[in-house]
């Protein structure tokens, strides 16, 4: 597929930034995209899939999955529910249940900020790692370049009877 096909598959689209209000600012972000129809939104996920990490040498670290009414955050509330805050004393027979689901909301904060940060550290451990892989196989391709540039590559070929593909 030419690079203008490409262009031409995925160029119309909406593209929406979901800000993270759970994490600190330098993780990664989530962005909803809507395509034009189904097929198109189709084929984005089928290549997402495939090649989740590299693309043509270069890291993508990209995931991609169809949305759900719970990714919108306009979407209307459910008829019928309201939220109720107030004040609960000592005494009240819900106070000890209000306490264990904060003990929870706690727990559960405090294991979500553990997982993030070892998430981060292990995106940062692939990105380095996919950065040290690009930069060894872009100075495989420059030494590469370089031989058959100044024709040591015709002189090795000359020298051991062999024939050199000029392409």
């Amino acid at each position: 597929m030419g690079s203008s096909a490409a262009q031409a598959d995925y160029a119309a689209f909406l593209e929406k930034f979901i800000p993270n209000y759970m994490g600190p600012r330098n993780i990664a972000e989530c962005a909803l995209v809507e395509m034009e129809d189904v097929r198109q939104a189709k084929a984005v996920l089928s290549e997402i899939s495939q090649f989740p990490f590299m693309m043509s040498g270069m890291p993508r670290p990209v995931r991609a999955r169809p949305a759900q009414v719970e990714m919108f955050d306009e979407r209307p509330i459910k008829p019928g529910r309201r939220i109720q805050c107030r004040w609960l004393e000592e005494n009240d027979p819900d106070f000890e249940i209000a306490r264990e689901m904060k003990r929870l909301t706690n727990k559960h904060a405090a294991e979500a900020a553990f997982l993030q940060k070892k998430q981060l550290q292990e995106e940062e451990k692939l990105a380095k790692q996919q950065l040290d892989t690009l930069k060894g196989n872009y100075k495989k391709y420059e030494m590469v370049d370089s031989i058959m540039a100044d024709g040591t590559a015709r002189r090795l070929a000359r020298h051991y009877n062999l024939r050199v593909a000029e392409d």
